[in-house]
């Protein structure tokens, strides 16, 4: 869902002042917790209603009862202020996030850390600690944030991998023409940022701007073709890649922030059950890009129960017999 990813500072200054007001109400309809965990002791695991979110809440939730843990099932709870404002309330004690959040849950989208998926880690890491009592635990190395992806057949053809490639081979005359929303073209840190970044520029010919964010409609023109349309704007682990025969490129000087996926829990229970830090870590470090944009496929394209697919993969990964 795009709420997990920050835009530029107008947007996030709006997001943040509903955000306050949302988890005002919330927190009105339901007040802290008295006790360490909700549910009469269970371990509460919640996440956002997006397919991947779905995914990773199933994972974690599958893996913490394989623990021996009684576990309270609220995945796709909302979206990310209403999942956030939960924990915070004490009413989530675990759930998937992404790194690149902490820019706008504590106002420093323009530190440049955000964009290196180590330092990110490390922010988001240390402030919630602090501020919110919430550890995070060993992130995915997979960075679901904008990506501009390619038909396979012209990656393949002209070799691109990288958005240094596309940059050059738009300097050359190759031709392109990108799918995209009116956000993704206009907003500062979308498209405007990798032309800054790569050395760049799309002109109104080489772009079919689309009504709306989803990249659904994107991913589907370039697949298609339509109005000779051969790239589009993409989420890096967007189930739909793979399976229209497209290529996300990669972005190594860091254009845009960093949103690699991590199990997020409350420091009270982690304190008390150590070991679902012990179950997760090495988990959550398999999924690469590659695997989450599969995975998700399997859900988002193919029509399978999110659920089934977490499962199925535990056992494939020897994580659960």
């Amino acid at each position: 869902m795009r709420d997990r990813r920050p835009l530029d500072k107008t947007f996030l200054t709006i997001v943040s002042r509903w955000i306050g007001v949302i988890s005002a109400l919330f927190l009105t309809a339901f007040p802290l917790s008295p006790v360490a965990q909700t549910s009469g002791g269970k371990i509460v695991v919640a996440s956002k209603i997006d397919t991947e979110g779905a995914l990773l809440g199933n994972i974690i939730l599958r893996l913490i009862e394989a623990q021996g843990f009684p576990v309270e099932n609220k995945l796709q709870l909302g979206p990310t202020n209403i999942v956030r404002a939960a924990m915070l309330a004490g009413q989530v004690d675990i759930y998937p996030e992404y790194t690149g959040n902490g820019a706008l849950f504590f106002h420093l989208e323009d530190d440049p850390g955000w964009k290196n998926w180590a330092s990110g880690y490390k922010l988001v890491e240390v402030l919630c600690r602090e501020k919110n009592r919430l550890v995070w635990l060993t992130p995915s190395p997979a960075n679901n944030t904008w990506v501009i992806a390619v038909r396979k057949d012209l990656a393949e053809r002209r070799h691109l991998a990288s958005m240094e490639d596309f940059a050059n081979f738009v300097a050359t005359g190759g031709r392109i023409k990108l799918a995209a929303s009116a956000e993704f073209v206009e907003s500062p840190a979308a498209l405007p940022a990798f032309e800054a970044t790569y050395g760049f520029h799309l002109s109104d010919e080489q772009l079919l701007t689309l009504s709306g964010g989803n990249t659904a409609a994107t991913l589907r023109a370039a697949a298609e073709e339509m109005s000779g349309v051969n790239a589009a704007m993409a989420y890096g682990t967007d189930g739909a890649l793979a399976a229209l025969g497209l290529v996300a490129l990669a972005d190594p000087k860091g254009a845009q922030i960093v949103y690699a996926p991590a199990p997020v829990v409350r420091e009270q229970i982690l304190q008390r059950h150590p070991e679902i830090a012990a179950a997760l870590d090495p988990v959550f470090a398999t999924l690469t890009l590659e695997t989450l944009q599969r995975l998700n496929a399997d859900i988002a394209v193919e029509g399978q129960d999110a659920g089934t697919v977490a499962l199925a993969y535990l056992k494939s990964k020897h994580f659960l017999p």
